[in-house]
């Protein structure tokens, strides 16, 4: 019988590989379509690159997958979340500032739809998946309630003062904020989001640890490795902006021919923008790793709060334009019971495969409800 400390219990999760050629040759390629695209083609564009660069995000998600988890193997958890939610959630704000700035109207709902898809497509779709996977191999998960619990938190409160609370609001009419009260929403935005990282990074950080982590044995990348995937992460990640910005316009023209909602873009987006969290995520859980699945999950959902409601109000104020941010009254049902589910699945510390089927289900109404209102 093997003992605890043989080399077979010692190797439960394999360090990462030395980099893949693909790795760096799928975002180098997909910058090199785009500016063939952007400059030689004039906006001619045929339908077979749209049909390449499709192909190529989609490597360049797994690129950016592949040299965050190096990151993340070298600097340890929970700051390997971190750092991914913090840099896609940049490559998101980025695409909803462009929109926001290229848009000619005095109104806009991008913000407010990419945020809300993006807490929709987290709470439900990813941690769904990431219980299903979990759950149908594992049959049962833990997760540490604590930290889960002041994720959440953090999420339901800004959420609410973000995304409800402009429905209410009297000094001026409509499902937006006054000046004053825009800017007091942005301040404790961040000032909430940075004391969460000061609690999850130092304070009580082993509450956003994996409790088997000391049965982990693993050697850990190389330096060589590691600066390549520090320097390779960014460009993986905008190559992904840029591919989704160019494939935006004719998936947007797509949806207004074909008679759906605007918002519709919104969450087209946010799926694009989470996909390398996403795919991070489900690769966790199908490890048992859970979680470090919810760390990214909810790290992405805090983020992509936390930053980009401030970073728009910013841009809002000196434009002039009025950033729509009250959800519908059919979100806000689905926000309430996004928020309660979670809580009730998370709160145990143990989670099975049922709870991942009503996450999928809140997500399938979600979709269905974003494209038929």
């Amino acid at each position: 019988m093997a003992s605890e400390h043989s080399p077979e219990n010692k190797v439960s999760i394999p360090g990462p590989l030395p980099t893949p050629l693909w790795s760096w040759a799928a975002p180098v390629a997909a910058l090199v379509v785009f500016g063939i695209s952007e400059v030689g083609l004039h906006g001619a564009v045929p339908l077979a690159v749209y049909a390449l660069s499709a192909v190529l995000l989609f490597a360049a998600v797994f690129s950016a997958v592949h040299h965050a988890e190096t990151i993340a193997e070298r600097i340890g958890q929970p700051f390997g979340s971190i750092l991914l939610a913090l840099a896609v959630t940049v490559i998101e704000v980025s695409l909803i500032v462009s929109m926001l700035l290229s848009s000619a109207g005095s109104e806009s709902s991008i913000a407010r739809d990419t945020v809300f898809a993006a807490i929709m497509i987290v709470l439900n779709g990813i941690v769904g998946l990431c219980l299903v996977i979990g759950g149908l191999r594992f049959h049962e998960q833990s997760v540490q309630p604590r930290g889960a619990a002041a994720a959440l938190g953090v999420l339901g409160t800004l959420a609410v003062l973000g995304l409800v609370l402009p429905n209410y609001t009297t000094t001026v009419p409509g499902p937006v904020y006054a000046p004053v009260q825009l800017v007091f929403v942005a301040v404790v935005s961040l000032a909430l989001y940075g004391l969460y990282l000061y609690v999850q990074t130092v304070r009580h950080r082993d509450d956003f640890l994996e409790r088997a982590a000391g049965e982990e044995r693993h050697h850990p990348p190389s330096t060589r490795s590691f600066v390549v995937a520090l320097c390779l992460l960014p460009i993986s990640l905008l190559s992904v902006v840029l591919l989704a910005e160019f494939l935006a316009h004719p998936v947007g023209d797509a949806i207004t021919r074909s008679g759906f909602p605007e918002a519709l873009i919104g969450v087209l987006i946010a799926m694009v923008v989470l996909m390398p969290e996403g795919v991070a995520s489900l690769r966790a859980a199908g490890s048992n790793r859970l979680q470090t699945s919810i760390n990214l999950a909810l790290g992405s959902a805090l983020a992509s709060l936390c930053l980009t409601i401030p970073t728009v109000a910013v841009v809002a104020l000196v434009t002039g334009q009025t950033l729509v941010l009250g959800l519908e009254a059919e979100h806000l049902v689905l926000l309430v019971l996004s928020l309660f589910m979670a809580t009730l699945t998370l709160a145990t510390g143990r989670t099975t495969v049922l709870q991942g089927g009503i996450h999928l289900v809140i997500f399938f109404a979600f979709v269905t409800i974003s494209a038929i209102p």
